[in-house]
């Protein structure tokens, strides 16, 4: 080959995006081009005459000889392909998935081997982006599904409540009238009593749940966060195992503030719901849960007596899709946080460990001087969507 030919392939070679790699029969490095050098560290001279097993990670480098020494003897052309996957290894150790087409030549020094290296990297992450991204969504959407069906749900049982409560209420009116001289005994009554209790106590928890997954837009108004906080509780023990405790330490000198109760009930229910899935259940399943004021703030605090959060998943606790349970979809903190913020409070975690469990804070600021005349307007608007009647008023 003359002089300007081979300056020509040589340029050809350098310019080519690809990386191109020419060995020969002893699998020794012939050619390799800059984009080699970019993709596996090693400059042209340092490859140069090197075995090609020095860019292969340990199990294709120890068979690499043998193979294509078999290759050579027998003339089986299972060298030579189109598109395979296999592995590459840079210089400093990483190990990445290449694409590889390697075609053969005869030449008066012998047979030489071309390959024709691509980096799949960037094609591997966006498949993989691809399919979580396809995992999530399909999450999400039984997540939504579940909205619908539990607001459905909640509108049917209301209404076989509401005759219930009826029912049980002629019977206690008819119960105080004495029929042949025979009243209800006193036990019946007091049974009677309960269950009219337990029934207006179900369509009160039915009645919160369909404010909580209602889609609506936020309505901020002067709450006190302690009936807010007893109302999460029982939403979120609905359904829990026995034997499992949650203590309350409520504050009493709280002051209201003005927040959106269902946003903020939202975020405290997946707090006691991420609480009670944590708790170890050996020994005594314990949920603490206070309300305390601390400077211009009110603080809400959530601990539990598991094991804590490994402090590898510490720093992306708070990142949407980063759930650290095998059903989770990874958005409760996330979205939690980002309640709490846009209330212009926060979200912060101590993640315990060592004995201790994990403790999560809710901040909700006080209000401000300028926000004290809202307080009469935002009860006579909550006073207005309960119809005039404050006892359909749950937060």
């Amino acid at each position: 080959m003359s002089t300007v030919s081979e300056a020509r392939l040589l340029s050809v070679l350098d310019t080519a995006v690809d990386g191109i790699i020419l060995i020969d029969e002893q699998a020794r490095v012939l050619v390799f081009n800059k984009a080699c050098e970019h993709l596996f560290g090693y400059s042209a001279t340092e490859m140069l005459g090197r075995n090609i097993n020095a860019i292969m990670p340990p199990e294709y480098a120890v068979g690499h000889d043998q193979y294509l020494a078999n290759y050579i003897c027998t003339g089986v052309r299972k060298i030579i392909g189109i598109g395979r996957e296999v592995k590459g290894q840079h210089k400093d150790g990483t190990v990445f998935p290449i694409e590889v087409s390697v075609g053969e030549a005869a030449t008066p020094e012998g047979r030489q081997f071309i390959g024709i290296i691509r980096d799949v990297r960037a094609r591997k992450e966006a498949e993989q982006r691809f399919l979580q991204l396809q995992s999530d969504l399909l999450r999400m959407a039984r997540v939504s599904a579940m909205d619908e069906m539990g607001a459905a749900l909640a509108h049917e049982l209301n209404q076989p409540l509401t005759a219930l409560m009826l029912y049980l209420q002629s019977v206690a009116r008819a119960g105080k009238k004495e029929h042949h001289h025979a009243a209800l005994s006193n036990q019946a009554a007091t049974i009677l009593e309960k269950a009219m209790h337990e029934a207006e106590r179900a369509a009160s928890i039915i009645q919160r749940m369909r404010h909580f997954i209602e889609r609506r837009d936020p309505i901020r108004r002067f709450v006190d966060l302690n009936p807010l906080v007893e109302d999460a509780i029982e939403l979120t023990v609905l359904g829990s195992p026995p034997g499992i405790r949650i203590s309350r330490t409520l504050a009493d000198d709280l002051p209201e503030v003005l927040v959106d109760p269902v946003q903020i009930q939202q975020v405290i229910v997946n707090l006691v719901r991420n609480a009670l899935e944590a708790i170890t259940h050996d020994g005594t399943p314990e949920v603490a849960v206070a309300t305390l004021r601390a400077d211009d703030r009110v603080l809400v605090r959530v601990q539990d007596n598991g094991p804590g959060i490994p402090a590898e998943t510490v720093p992306n606790l708070f990142k949407a899709f980063s759930s650290s349970k095998d059903r989770g979809i990874g958005l409760g903190l996330a979205i939690s946080r980002s309640i709490a913020q846009s209330h212009g409070g926060d979200l912060s975690v101590d993640p315990g460990g060592n004995g201790r469990g994990a403790c999560f804070t809710l901040y909700v600021p006080m209000p401000q001087a300028g926000e004290a005349g809202l307080r009469g307007a935002s009860r006579e608007a909550a006073d207005t969507q309960a119809g005039g009647d404050r006892r359909n008023v749950q937060w």
